[in-house]
């Protein structure tokens, strides 16, 4: 017999199901035997006198143990697990769990210990639901827009980003090599082979010894990159739209089940987002009594602040902040030719959390060689241009004008489901002291 879904159960049908034991109480005259799978849980009545060979089995059975049942699904309005409950024919124990040391008080160190176990209840596998759907609508966004998804490799020679936060590891004889901290680099690669747009999702890693609740030294980093664009705000335009059709496609896939089980409803998501400047940031939080410690970029708080004004004033959860300045960016970032203390980029905040860093960059080789001399100078990184030659090359044998943006998957769907850490939307967290499970 084929297996059914316990979701997908219907009255007077003979089925087989295959799930956890997720709780089991013991009577004189009966059994109540709780059935878990992946699309929810169900009810089996074992009647001790009527099938003693089943009720033997059940006996021996612990909350986690793995188990198939076949039976016959009878409707019953008395069980709240949608009215139906399974009348065994027999039970197969496949495995026996040990006693299960984590619950819904457990610390958050001991559920990243245990964490296949944690994934197991629903308010924590809708999150990987989620996950899943909304990277299914980025790519089927980004493909319907003509993009082509890359690969980029993540042993690299020198740093993608910051030289202040790369692993190095041992490469072969004399030679080390350093795990990726973007896929800038290559994205930029192919817009120098003349592809359209390209996008890519992968891991990248930190080495930053942080422990706040939005930093991690692993994470899954959502990059994309436009060819021939005409400022930043094509790729603001182009990313809001993005997330518009991400939110929809999760609201028509998930929001019954995740109102049902967070009592969250999904907005709808309209464009376009509200827009401010760097500058009128700063001014808006120093406005609301808010003493910055960060001359060229956020606090934590900061952001927070700013994300919950926007919110009242404009009704959005999301919020452009616009023209860095040149100190909080990359050397690739392009700068106004007017105002070239500001660069053409962009943060976008999502409930008061930067989620996004985009920007147009720079694509004429002279003017980029001047900013990495610059950023060599004023970071005090003597090694800094000799490192990007390989990079510089892209710019020698023409190239147009691009930009892009690269997205935390994490963070967003922290703050869609109002999470505390992004460790819980994390499958498996890596930090400063966590290589484990």
């Amino acid at each position: 017999m084929e297996r059914v879904l316990i979701g997908l159960i219907k009255p007077g049908t003979n089925v087989r199901i295959c799930g956890f034991v997720y709780n089991l109480r013991r009577t004189k005259k009966r059994d109540f035997l709780i059935v878990q799978d992946h699309t929810g849980k169900i009810q089996v009545l074992i009647e001790h006198e009527e099938n003693p060979e089943v009720s033997r089995v059940v006996k021996a059975l612990t909350n986690g143990s793995t188990i198939q049942v076949f039976g016959k699904a009878l409707e019953n309005n008395f069980v709240k697990m949608g009215g139906i409950e399974i009348i065994p024919t027999h039970i197969k124990v496949e495995t026996i769990a040990k006693p299960i040391p984590i619950n819904s008080e457990s610390s958050q160190e001991m559920l990243m210990d245990y964490r296949w176990i944690n994934l197991r209840d629903p308010k924590v596998a809708i999150i990987f639901k989620a996950q899943t759907v909304l990277e299914a609508s980025m790519r089927e966004y980004w493909i319907n827009s003509g993009f082509w998804e890359m690969h980029s490799p993540k042993l690299m020679e020198t740093a993608s980003e910051s030289g202040s936060e790369l692993f190095s590891l041992p490469y072969f004889k004399e030679k080390t090599a350093y795990l990726a901290q973007s896929p800038q680099l290559y994205k930029q690669m192919a817009m120098a082979a003349g592809y359209p747009g390209v996008f890519e999702i992968g891991p990248v890693f930190r080495a930053n010894p942080s422990f706040t609740s939005r930093h991690d030294t692993e994470f899954t980093s959502v990059d994309a990159e436009i060819a021939w664009i005409d400022s930043h705000e094509d790729v603001m335009n182009y990313e809001e739209l993005w997330i518009q059709h991400m939110f929809k496609r999760l609201k028509e896939q998930l929001g019954t089940e995740i109102e049902a089980l967070y009592g969250i409803t999904l907005d709808e998501v309209k464009v376009p987002f509200p827009r401010i400047t760097f500058e009128q940031a700063k001014a808006m939080a120093k406005r609301h009594n808010y003493d910055s410690m960060k001359e060229n970029d956020f606090e934590p708080d900061e952001e927070k602040l700013i994300g919950n004004i926007i919110k009242q004033e404009t009704g959005s959860d999301f919020v452009f902040v616009t023209e860095f300045p040149v100190s909080a960016r990359p050397f690739y970032h392009m700068r106004f030719e007017d105002k070239p203390h500001l660069t053409k980029s962009y943060d976008l905040f999502y409930k008061g959390i930067e989620i996004t860093t985009g920007a147009q960059r720079e694509h004429h080789p002279e003017i980029l060689r001047k900013q990495i001399l610059e950023k060599q100078k004023t970071e005090n990184d003597k090694k800094l241009m000799e490192s990007l030659q390989n990079y510089l090359q892209f710019f020698d044998y023409g190239m147009p004008p691009h930009g892009g943006f690269g997205f935390g998957l994490t963070r967003v769907l922290m703050k869609i489901f109002n999470l505390q850490n992004v460790r819980q939307a994390t499958y498996l967290y890596r930090g400063p002291k966590r290589l484990t499970p």
